[in-house]
């Protein structure tokens, strides 16, 4: 099993950063593609990004692409979301998530899951 934690969530202003981190532990990090998801308040559960498990594909929502990077640093089991230029409707609660099945957008392909963490941006 792989067990995830993410941190590094909080209050930002519009138009500013923050960067999301989701350790990793248990079975070995380095062999799943990760993921984040975002859930706002009354809506479904949203793909954010993904990475790969060699970080050579990244795939990202449309409503985040030129702003938000994902990363990894399989040494430290941890998998990061830098988010710059950040919007009201950017706030939700940000999941880390891991798959076998490809670098998928696809939330039911995700096996594990943390419990989230945070993130409100006021305008």
């Amino acid at each position: 099993q792989v067990q995830l934690v993410e941190s590094g969530g909080g209050l930002v202003q519009a138009g500013g950063s923050l960067r999301v981190s989701c350790a990793a532990s248990g079975r070995t990090f380095s062999s799943y593609n990760m993921g984040w998801f975002r859930q706002a308040p009354g809506k479904e559960r949203e793909f954010v990004a993904v990475i790969s498990w060699n970080r050579i594909s990244t795939n990202y929502a449309d409503s985040v692409k030129g702003r938000f990077t994902i990363s990894r640093d399989n040494a430290k089991n941890t998998v990061y979301l830098q988010m710059n230029s950040l919007k009201p409707e950017d706030t939700a609660v940000y999941y880390c998530s891991a798959t076998l099945r490809g670098a998928t957008q696809n939330q039911w392909e995700y096996i594990y899951w943390g419990q989230g963490t945070q993130v409100t941006v006021s305008s």
